[in-house]
């Protein structure tokens, strides 16, 4: 009767954390958290025409908003040195 009785406690425990991390959405490892893209990542996704460097025509979102802070140089691309200076965006306040 022990062994059934803590059997039955250790899978109800364990059904408890399971559901309490995904109703959270928590994963309990904060590695599993989305990092801001790298240079080089926005240029496999984003060079349209493969130049190395990011028109305004090219990206999209905050990047795009904020071209002429970035374009530091104001040729019209952000490069690899510019998008590294750049300032890096706010992190949104959780409730």
């Amino acid at each position: 009767m022990k062994k059934h009785t803590f059997k039955t406690v250790m899978l109800t425990f364990g059904i408890a954390i399971f559901m309490s991390n995904s109703v959270f959405g928590q994963t309990g490892n904060k590695q599993d958290r989305k990092k801001p893209p790298t240079f080089k990542e926005l240029i496999k996704e984003m060079d349209a025409n493969e130049d190395g460097k990011l028109s305004k025509s090219e990206i999209k979102g905050p990047l795009k908003e904020h071209f002429s802070e970035i374009d530091t140089d104001e040729d019209g691309f952000i490069s690899e040195k510019e998008f590294d200076k750049a300032p890096k965006p706010e992190r949104k306040e959780r409730n």
